[in-house]
């Protein structure tokens, strides 16, 4: 259909009535419009105050920006090696670690002092006073004075578990008993006692296991510490790495003031020339102010990085360390290591040293197993002693026979009965002369082995309910077992987990940096043709600032693009357990 201009005149009204209408037949199934009250301009807001009005700031002095605490003319070399044993020396969490280390070494000491043979004696005085109501004895009391002392030698067989001793004990008693033939009397005793279990406790006891686990967690506490040390290693490149870009990144950003301050230079004297309107100047007046903004960011970002490394390689608030400048010296292009996943899995299965840890807390509870299963035996024990023993002393001067002749019963004051006592007691005297002597005569007795003692048998302790005890201490050492079975197979998945993303970051990393730098590439073409452009009238001082810009944050990419790359080399070394290899770093 043709219109002509008369019938557009018409069309419109037409239009917008059939539009009116069409509304209208549809209104009664339309919700009716709720007046939202909260559905207001921005610059309609209400109630609101004004803070500061008309502030401005016409200051143009610059405050201190120096580093606190920080001399920048005493700086300090230092490469990443360097770092890292300072580092390694010199950290607090290494140093609680070398401690746990140092316990471990005297927990081991102490329970292989278990086996060491001891030497145990006493020595004393007894005096004592009882009454008599014996009737072998006239007196109404009795007094003994007892001086004594014995010393004992013992110890254990390792491999075996046996036990033996050897004692030595002696005595001199003092009585005025009447019916004691000897006052003072010395007596004295050597013993040997050997006991061999012959089921529980002959393959393994107590002391062995206390030593077979003090010797895993030794080692354990070494896996810890090198685990803390890989740890730390790690946090120092981090940190390393860090710093570095902080400061490449300043000399960045001082560049850019140094490149933006030529420009507008540069831009004065096209003002001069007639190129540039004066307004231009004051675009890249703002663009001098807005870099050196970056400056003084970028500088706090020094301190912050420089701050965070210090606190790993120091020792306490008081070091020189503090108000040193540190300077990295390592080169900031390191090479990608060939690695391939294979290689990468193969390393971190070799020398994780969770995976060690793990492995060590296996063999203890291998150790608890080994030791519950001796202990669900019977305890037999095969027993023998030995002793040798002596006896001397004086002729008490005041015993009397307890015994009457049988001729004093009829008639006690009797001279045959006084005759017969004296018999009697001349005979005893010549008995007990074989046992008068010195503390001499004592020993010879033992030496000359007159009265030895000889004694063999078995013990045995048999458990009447079955050993409820170590049936259950054995299964619960066994589901430990398979705890740390499942435990190790999940700690495989999270280290292949680690170790193939921290392959994939530098993977990622290595390329982000190729197009880093060909974005820097392409910037710093773009901006010098930018300005060109400029001095011939083709382009205007705004799109010179954007190139500028531009220019600037791809040098800052670069530089954090290969930063990256640096901490995600040092990321898989820790993945593969290789940090300490890599740096040349070795414990002791």
């Amino acid at each position: 259909m043709i219109m002509n201009k008369h019938s557009y005149k018409l069309f419109f009204p037409v239009v917008l009535v059939s539009l009116f209408l069409f509304s209208g037949v549809f209104a009664q199934d339309t919700p009716p419009k709720v007046d939202d009250t909260q559905n207001v301009k921005p610059e309609e807001v209400k109630g609101v105050p004004n803070i500061a009005e008309g502030y401005r700031n016409d200051s143009r002095e610059l405050p201190d920006i120096g580093r606190v605490g920080v001399d920048m003319l005493d700086q300090k070399p230092m490469s990443m090696r360097e770092a890292i044993l300072k580092g390694l020396e010199s950290n607090i969490d290494i140093e609680v670690t070398k401690t746990d280390v140092k316990l471990a070494e005297f927990d081991l000491e102490a329970a292989e002092g278990s086996f060491e043979p001891s030497i145990n004696g006493q020595t004393f005085y007894d005096r004592s006073t009882t009454p008599n109501i014996s009737i072998f004895s006239s007196n109404k009391s009795t007094t003994n004075g007892t001086l004594g002392g014995s010393l004992r030698y013992q110890g254990y067989l390792r491999d075996y578990g046996s036990f033996y001793y050897s004692e030595i004990s002696n005595q001199r008693i003092g009585t005025n008993n009447t019916i004691s033939i000897l006052s003072p009397q010395y007596n004295t005793s050597l013993s040997f006692g050997f006991t061999q279990p012959l089921l529980r406790g002959r393959r393994f006891d107590e002391r062995r296991r206390v030593i077979e686990i003090a010797k895993k967690n030794l080692s354990m506490s070494d896996v810890q510490f090198r685990q803390k040390a890989i740890e730390v290693t790690a946090g120092i490149q981090r940190a390393y790495w860090d710093l570095a870009f902080a400061l490449k990144n300043l000399q960045v950003q001082r560049d850019g003031v140094k490149d933006a301050k030529e420009q507008l230079e540069h831009n004065r004297r096209l003002v001069e020339e007639g190129i540039l309107a004066p307004i231009d100047v004051v675009a890249a007046e703002t663009q001098v102010a807005n870099l050196e903004l970056s400056v003084y960011s970028a500088l706090e970002n020094v301190n912050r990085a420089e701050n965070s490394l210090k606190g790993l390689l120091s020792g306490n608030k008081n070091e020189v360390l503090w108000s040193e400048a540190l300077l990295p010296t390592e080169a900031v292009d390191l090479k990608v290591p060939p690695t391939s996943l294979d290689d990468a899995l193969t390393d971190a299965f070799q020398n994780r040293p969770e995976l060690e840890s793990l492995s060590n807390a296996k063999e203890i509870n291998e150790i608890n197993q080994r030791f519950y299963k001796e202990q669900d035996k019977p305890q037999v024990d095969f027993t023998a002693s030995y002793s040798t023993s002596g006896v001397s002393g004086s002729f008490n001067s005041g015993f009397r026979t307890p015994f009457q002749p049988t001729v004093c019963q009829t008639d006690p004051n009797s001279a045959e009965c006084a005759a017969a006592i004296e018999a009697l007691n001349a005979s005893i005297r010549s008995n007990a002369e074989t046992f008068t002597g010195g503390y001499q005569s004592n020993l010879s007795d033992m030496i000359l082995n007159r009265y030895p003692t000889f004694r063999v048998g078995v013990t045995f302790t048999l458990p009447v309910a079955g050993g409820k005890t170590s049936a259950a201490n054995l299964g619960k050492s066994l589901v430990e077992g398979e705890k740390l079975d499942i435990q190790r197979k999940r700690l495989e998945q999270l280290i292949q987990i680690d170790v193939r993303n921290a392959l994939q970051s530098m993977r990622t990393a290595e390329a982000r940096l190729r197009s880093a730098a060909i974005a820097r590439e392409n910037s710093e073409k773009q901006y010098e043709s930018e300005k060109r452009k400029l001095d011939e009238g083709l382009s205007d001082i705004y799109k010179v600032l954007e190139r500028q810009t531009a220019l600037m944050n791809a040098r800052s990419q670069e530089i954090q693009a290969q930063i990256e790359l640096n901490k995600s080399i040092a990321e898989l070394q820790r993945a593969t357990g290789n940090s300490l290899k890599a740096n040349e770093v070795t414990l002791k």
